[in-house]
């Protein structure tokens, strides 16, 4: 039996880790959320694995090649359940420093700097088991 998240689209993100902090970007669109913070990522594509996705986005939107880890925190059911977010722990390869191609800002966060950026609700939960992943690393 189908459940409503099979029939849903996935939209991934990833939670960049370096030097134990998290990489938070700033949105630039739409007007509602421009200044409000997400993990950079966006919808899977048909025949494309979630964690190839991440990977995607992140050289799409940020200019840099990742290694997708372990996911982090649980879905996260988006607009009415037509999606849900599911954020990867992904860490930087080689000597790329992340560019804001598609954002806004981008920020380095320590686990006692999560707390100063206004996150985008979505990404709220995110930040909550990330928090805590950031504490016990």
């Amino acid at each position: 039996m189908k459940t409503d998240q099979a029939r849903s689209k996935v939209v991934v993100g990833a939670a960049i880790l370096s030097g134990g902090r998290v990489l938070a970007c700033a949105r630039s669109a739409p007007p509602e959320v421009a200044g409000r913070f997400e993990f950079p990522g966006g919808k899977v594509e048909p025949r494309e694995s979630e964690t190839d996705a991440v990977a995607r986005e992140c050289a799409e939107e940020l200019g840099i090649t990742v290694r997708v880890g372990a996911r982090v925190g649980g879905d996260v059911t988006l607009g009415n359940g037509w999606a849900v977010l599911r954020v990867y722990l992904a860490e930087l390869v080689g000597d790329a420093e992340p560019v804001a191609l598609e954002h806004r800002e981008l920020r380095w966060l320590g686990a006692d700097e999560l707390d100063s950026v206004s996150w985008l609700p979505a990404d709220e939960p995110i930040v909550k088991a990330l928090r805590e992943h950031l504490t016990h690393s």
